[in-house]
């Protein structure tokens, strides 16, 4: 521990002052002495949480796993397989043989006995009368586009000869008559237009000129003035104010925060530092102390039990279990074996025979199957067969 204060402080600290050196000792002794049993007894927390984690909860969690896994497969998963497996697949392979002789068999019987012979004499007589339509539309065309020339050319006569003269006649009246009105709205805009400026223009710009600025001058003044008397009576009754605040309140405070109360805080603050300080070396400290008294009560315990049960282990369990694997545990495991062996070819022949009791039982029933009628292959046969050395034409033949 450093006890101490050096000589000089480091660049880029802040120097020390005689409060914390005077406080640094006792506070760091006292709380060595409040901190070893506290790190002693965490530590052994530490070791016991991790024995029991090690030897008991993991252990327990992963057979609790397994066991909580087995019961849902239980009664979720395996219900479910067995409802889809013994249920549902025969159900709709049943519903599906059902479906395809009630309705995929009736309905191509339909489709190819009724069905396609109906749409072929449909498909027939649609032809036939598609084409006598098209013969009897074909002529009505050119007989209405006869009809509608005629009306288009005499049409065009009515318009050329009739309705063409009389319409410039009262196109060329309209023409006059607009410009006539456009020379009577002239003249009547330039009287109303020369009233206006005389009557309303020029007296409104004198009233302005002569009347209304001079007022609205005198007025802005006067309004400036009192504006200005009313803001020097304000900033007077602020400033009074303020030094009143400042003088009764503000240099009170700010004597007490820079002679009381700033000098209490860097004391608290330097006993607060130096507190953290001695608990960070006390808690390194106290780990040592719990580490060498650990090690020391790990070895007393190797010592005391540990060396002394693997001595029985070794000198007198090791050679008893040894004689009892040679002597009781392999003769009752080859017993076993044989057992085991007996009872797998007894089952094995009690299964043969049920399956042969079965398949008598099934020929009983239903005959013997039929023998499988040879398929006729086409390539030739093995007597047959082409080499390379016979000939396959009749130019090649010897």
């Amino acid at each position: 521990m450093d006890l101490e204060k050096p000589s000089a402080a480091p660049p880029g600290t802040q120097a020390e002052g005689c409060l914390a050196v005077a406080i640094r000792v006792p506070v760091r002794i006292v709380v060595l002495v409040l901190v070893v049993p506290v790190r002693m007894v965490w530590d052994a927390l530490v070791v016991g949480g991790r024995f029991l984690r090690d030897t008991l909860f993991r252990p327990l969690g992963r057979a609790l796993g397994r066991v909580l896994g087995w019961v849902g497969r239980a009664l979720f998963v395996w219900p479910w397989v067995a409802l889809w497996r013994y249920v549902v697949l025969p159900l709709g392979r049943v519903l599906a043989r059902l479906g395809q002789v009630l309705l995929v068999v009736p309905a191509v019987w339909l489709y190819r006995t009724v069905l396609t012979p109906v749409g072929h004499a449909l498909a027939w007589a649609a032809r036939g009368a598609g084409a006598v339509l098209a013969r009897l539309f074909t002529g009505g065309v050119a007989v209405l586009g006869r009809l509608l020339g005629g009306l288009a050319a005499a049409a065009g006569w009515v318009y050329a000869r009739l309705l063409t003269p009389p319409g410039h006649a009262v196109a060329w009246l309209f023409k006059g008559a607009g410009m006539v009105l456009a020379a009577v709205a002239i003249g009547v805009y330039t009287v109303l237009a020369r009233l206006v400026r005389y009557l309303l223009v020029v007296p409104a710009l004198w009233l302005y000129t002569w009347v209304l600025a001079p007022v609205g001058r005198a007025v802005a003044f006067l309004a400036d003035r009192f504006v200005r008397l009313v803001r020097l009576i304000f900033v007077g009754i602020g400033t009074a104010l303020y030094w009143t605040a400042r003088v009764l309140l503000v240099l009170p405070a700010l004597a007490v925060w820079r002679w009381v109360l700033v000098p209490v805080g860097r004391a608290l603050a330097v006993v607060a530092r130096e507190i953290g300080e001695a608990l960070g070396h006390a808690w390194r400290i106290a780990g040592y102390v719990s580490l060498a008294v650990g090690r020391f009560l790990a070895r007393l315990f190797r010592w005391t039990f540990v060396e002394p049960a693997r001595w029985v282990y070794r000198t007198v369990l090791t050679p008893v279990g040894h004689a009892v694997r040679d002597l009781v545990l392999k003769p009752a495991a080859e017993a076993a074996r044989g057992i085991r062996r007996t009872a797998r070819q007894a089952l094995e022949a009690a299964r043969d025979s049920a399956r042969q009791a079965r398949a008598d039982f099934r020929r009983m029933l239903f005959g013997t199957p039929p023998e499988p009628r040879p398929v006729a292959r086409r390539e030739p046969a093995a007597p047959d067969t082409r080499t390379l050395g016979s000939s396959t034409t009749a130019l090649m033949k010897d």
